[in-house]
């Protein structure tokens, strides 16, 4: 028997103000960056105890200012920190709601794949006397248990 995880109805208008609530957060964030993952290659990443050692240079450098060469851009540095404390709570609350939408379509996923195999075994047992064998077949072309022919030596290309 089928177990249900989870039952969730969602509305078109749901759907859309879901949809809209979120380009609406990404309005209000307009100068959120995309990385390739060339960008990426070389950063350096702050874990929580590197942010605790980021805000202790930055404050003491703000502190000390006649230390601070020209070089270095210390204005730069607080409105970055600033920035980033301020999104932190922000990134918490999406990844907090995107684990809970992950989960929900894996539950879902998951109700849908039970159903289906059990839908699946009911059309195996009597669906050829309702006159349903062959959509079973078509259907059951997941199951399928042919292998791709791995190249053989005879069929491989011949180095020129």
């Amino acid at each position: 028997m089928s177990r249900n995880m989870v039952s969730l109805m969602v509305s078109e208008e749901q759907a859309s103000s879901a949809t809209a609530g979120i380009a609406q957060v990404g309005q209000a964030l307009p100068g959120l960056v995309s990385l390739t993952p060339d960008d990426r290659k070389g950063l350096l990443y702050m874990g929580p105890r590197s942010q605790v050692f980021c805000e202790q240079v930055v404050r003491v450098l703000a502190q000390n200012p006649q230390i601070v060469p020209p070089r270095m851009d210390l204005a730069e540095a607080e409105a970055d920190m600033a920035a980033l404390n301020q999104l932190r709570p922000i990134q918490d609350q999406l990844r907090q709601l995107l684990s809970r939408v992950d989960d929900t379509v894996t539950a879902l996923g998951s109700d849908l794949m039970d159903f289906s195999l059990e839908g699946y075994g009911q059309l195996k047992l009597s669906g050829a006397a309702e006159g349903l064998e062959e959509l079973r077949r078509e259907i059951g072309g997941r199951f399928s248990r042919r292998r791709r022919k791995a190249a053989t030596p005879e069929s491989a290309p011949e180095a020129a």
